[in-house]
């Protein structure tokens, strides 16, 4: 039997590891090598560079400045979302009327979490077009409708929130926040669901307050979807470009007005197929790779502690 195992074992992973390399590896070896040359993308010819394509990335501006609008992202998308999404998923979960100590949810906390993670099932081309409606720039617009009906804005001059180059990366941010809240609610009210009852109502004996509850028992045995929550929202931030190319003004894949709210992703895709200059795209995609693989094992690393039992 032990004879015929390694067999059966190689049977079955020889498929998958080949469509994993032929699928995933063999591109990523291909953009690393396009990215030493200065392919155009329209044409078989291309001549080697070696590494001028990433000298050149060092002096752009443009990139520079997306690569800080990428990292603003990652520093703001992730707290922001799962403090929401923690906040709202105590309070439906374990935030029941006053002397429950947190062992009693709220009544109807399932329709909460249906119309929470209702944003979830749009596709971005709605919530594009969703949020473009709020974002107008005109007294028609939901966000400057109630401005002007509260006096905070002028009717005859308007917030113009997707042309303002102070507010527009605000403004897709705020998208991305409303848009995965919902998600990470259901997630994190799963893993709350699971914690057992016995150590609320244990807390509750002791004169645990639910602040102290929730700091104390229900964040350190949610940590690891925490954890998990906080690598997703992170490659949320870093694949924004969807919504930016179809919200944000600007020629091709938007990013305006200005830059103010350019990716490398969409300056990548812009160099690609606007530009002309795919080995330079090439090498913009082969530094959002290390970027991206970087920052998840630095987070995994920040964020682990000891497993908490229960």
């Amino acid at each position: 039997m032990r004879h015929g195992k390694y067999p059966f074992i190689v049977g079955f992973l020889f498929l998958p590891i080949v469509l994993y390399v032929g699928l995933v590896l063999w591109p990523y070896l291909q953009t690393f090598g396009y990215s030493l040359t200065d392919w155009s993308g329209q044409s078989q010819q291309m001549n080697f560079v070696g590494l001028d394509n990433y000298s050149k990335l060092l002096g752009d501006d443009v990139f520079l400045g997306a690569l800080w609008h990428n990292v603003f992202l990652l520093a703001v998308l992730p707290i922001v979302t799962i403090l929401i999404a923690l906040f709202f998923a105590f309070m439906l979960n374990v935030g029941g009327r006053g002397g429950t100590g947190g062992v009693q949810g709220v009544r109807g906390a399932g329709l909460y979490k249906v119309v929470f993670f209702f944003p979830q099932v749009l596709s971005i081309a709605i919530l594009a077009v969703l949020w473009q409606a709020v974002y107008r720039t005109d007294g028609s617009g939901l966000a400057n409708g109630i401005l002007i009906k509260l006096g905070l804005a002028d009717a005859q001059h308007p917030v113009a929130w997707l042309s303002d180059p102070d507010l527009v990366l605000w403004c897709i941010l705020g998208v991305l926040v409303w848009s995965g809240v919902g998600f990470y609610l259901v997630l994190f009210s799963a893993a709350m669901q699971s914690i057992p009852k016995d150590i609320y109502e244990a807390a509750l004996l002791d004169g645990a307050k639910r602040g102290q509850t929730f700091f104390r028992i229900t964040l350190p045995l949610l940590w690891e979807t925490v954890q998990t929550a906080w690598v997703y929202l992170a490659i949320v931030a870093m694949d924004a470009f969807a919504l930016v190319a179809s919200m944000t003004p600007g020629r091709t894949y938007g990013g305006g007005p200005d830059h103010h709210s350019e990716l490398m992703s969409t300056y990548l895709m812009r160099n690609f197929l606007a530009f002309g200059e795919a080995g330079y795209a090439c090498a913009m995609g082969v530094v959002i790779f290390f970027f991206t693989l970087i920052l998840s094992v630095v987070s995994l690393r920040v964020t682990r502690r000891e497993r908490i039992e229960y």
